[in-house]
């Protein structure tokens, strides 16, 4: 488990992990870190792991290393909020290097994930952008859709982001209706994913259709369709909330 806690300045080396634009590089047994007395000049500083300081540092060079998807399919749990910790405040600190209220340049604080504008004293600290993803059930079966950005014959649950002002149940009912026209009665809290393509909080929920007369948008969805437990389509990887979602709505009503 990562321990958020920064390492000072003084620690200059422990484990590191290592990235480009392509992927994470393998580390030294089965998983993506390396240890290194002295980790190079341009690491970020992420806090400890397995008690010792962890680090990451984006490389430029070419070589082409397992994309961070495929990493996010083998790891735990707890790698995979190292990992995502890491793709989150690497993509911060470069898109942030000057101040969004003077366009001064922005430092970066050695105590905590802020960058500082010494010109006018804004600190921006990492996005976070809340988000929901839903299971929309009829008895025992379940709302699919398709985006276009799917792989083909793909179907998930539904999902967007949180609007300013907006509850999160709110915020269900809302995209709901808007990619699928179906009205949803009561709605369920089954547990949060950080997803850092790019930076997002899933926030997961079941919730009941008040009727099964489905009407897309036809363009954040393509097809969507009800679908049996013992029917599925093309379904999300194993470690997605969206397939934890309809894997556990199929063993609640399984047919024993």
């Amino acid at each position: 488990m990562l321990q958020r806690e920064i390492p000072p300045m003084d620690v200059v080396g422990g484990w590191l992990l290592r990235m480009n634009a392509s992927g994470v590089a393998p580390g030294e047994t089965d998983d993506m870190l390396v240890y290194r007395e002295r980790w190079p000049g341009q690491a970020l500083r992420l806090g400890y792991w397995q008690g010792e300081p962890v680090a990451v540092v984006v490389e430029e060079d070419g070589e082409e290393w397992p994309a961070f998807r495929d990493w996010l399919a083998q790891l735990s749990a707890a790698q995979s909020e190292l990992l995502a910790t890491a793709l989150q405040v690497t993509h911060w600190q470069r898109d942030h290097r000057f101040c969004g209220r003077c366009g001064h340049a922005a430092k970066r604080l050695s105590h905590e994930f802020a960058m500082h504008c010494d010109n006018c004293g804004l600190r921006n600290y990492p996005r976070i952008s809340p988000c929901i993803i839903t299971l929309v059930t009829h008895g025992r079966d379940m709302l699919l859709a398709r985006s276009p950005r799917f792989p083909p014959q793909r179907y998930s649950t539904l999902a967007g982001f949180i609007e300013p002002g907006e509850a999160v149940e709110a915020a269900v009912r809302r995209e709901v209706m808007e990619e699928v026209g179906v009205d949803v009665g009561r709605v369920s809290f089954f547990k949060s994913q950080s997803w850092p393509f790019p930076h997002s909080l899933m926030m997961g929920f079941f919730a009941e259709a008040a009727s099964r007369r489905i009407r897309i948008d036809g363009e954040e969805i393509v097809d969507a369709a009800w679908f049996t437990p013992e029917k599925m389509p093309q379904l999300p990887p194993a470690y997605s909330i969206s397939r934890q979602l309809i894997e556990t709505h199929r063993g609640a009503v399984a047919i024993r």
